[in-house]
């Protein structure tokens, strides 16, 4: 079991970090939003976490565990600046729509990434090493599951409220939604703020995890990657993302497992470890075409509770 940990421990927390980040890109996707701002948050959330850790607190203790209450504080001040930031650009970016938005959203995303790549104080293309640890590996969990669980309720309550309700009429039919009383740029702003926030604070436990920070964290490239977490999982329903991302997350170690078993060529098996953005757009042309809606619907959600509902009732009459 030690082993498995030692193993897979690191995985096991990246799984429920992308998990957020899928989360984070849902949220605005519930006002018909296609934003791929995200990678460009998370980017700014570990920018923030590492500068802070390495140049603004007291060193790390002798022990070379950094405590968890810097760590937490890292987080409130990155879920705070990250919303600063996502009301600034949304209230002007959100008039736009459809791929104009998208286009919008992938050009800040490439400016962080280039203001990152000549500022000083995040280390330039080097970037900044010896971010402190406050936990070792799978230790990780203790802050990423939580995070994962309390957001995967928040937007479960979100989805039924009335702020839940305005987000759904948005996404069916805003011209109809404006004229039931529906504030469209209010609800479109809210959610694109609520998914920075949460971006912005993966991003400050990211940085720790991975204890280095520069700006190859926040590219297109995890915009890509991002969306094809929320298309593949589906993008109707909370729950899809969510999958997506850890089930994407852990397919290219799935890959590699296979390749270094499998008796493939020596081509064959360095393109599965190392195509993942070749197959990551397979699977996305392959689920546009066979699971226009992901592979989580709520459909299937509904078929699923039906099934469990029958069974409780054929045991109930059975006893």
């Amino acid at each position: 079991m030690q082993s498995f940990i030692d193993v897979y421990g690191f995985l096991m927390v990246s799984m429920t970090l992308q998990a957020l980040l899928a989360l984070s890109l849902y949220l605005p996707l519930m006002t018909r939003q296609l934003s791929l701002a995200s990678a460009g948050v998370y980017a700014r959330g570990g920018n923030m976490a590492a500068i802070m850790s390495t140049r603004e607190f007291p060193p790390t203790p002798e022990d070379g565990v950094f405590p968890l209450s810097y760590l937490l504080i890292e987080m409130g001040l990155a879920a705070a600046a990250s919303a600063v930031l996502a009301i600034i650009i949304g209230i002007p970016a959100l008039r736009l729509r459809g791929i104009y938005l998208a286009l919008a959203t992938i050009a800040f995303v490439e400016v962080v990434r280039v203001v990152s790549l000549n500022l000083p104080i995040t280390g330039q293309a080097i970037g900044i090493f010896g971010v402190p640890q406050p936990f070792r590996g799978i230790g990780y969990l203790w802050i990423s599951l939580p995070l994962l669980l309390v957001s995967v309720w928040f937007v479960y309550r979100l989805e039924r409220s009335r702020i839940g309700r305005a987000f759904a009429a948005l996404r069916e039919d805003e011209l109809a939604a404006s004229a039931m009383g529906i504030d469209p740029t209010f609800n479109k702003v809210l959610a694109f703020t609520l998914g920075a926030v949460l971006a912005g604070v993966v991003g400050a436990v990211s940085a720790h995890l991975l204890n280095t920070w520069n700006a190859r964290q926040g590219t297109f490239d995890v915009s890509v990657l991002v969306l094809a977490y929320v298309i593949i999982g589906g993008s109707r329903t909370f729950l899809g993302p969510v999958m997506g991302g850890l089930l994407l997350t852990a397919l290219p170690e799935v890959l590699r497992a296979f390749a270094n078993t499998s008796g493939l060529p020596d081509f064959a098996s360095q393109f599965l470890i190392e195509g993942r953005l070749i197959i990551y757009g397979v699977l996305i042309a392959i689920s546009t075409l066979f699971f226009p809606q992901g592979l989580i619907t709520p459909e299937l959600l509904r078929r699923f509770r039906r099934q469990m509902e029958t069974r409780k009732v054929k045991e109930s009459l059975i006893i």
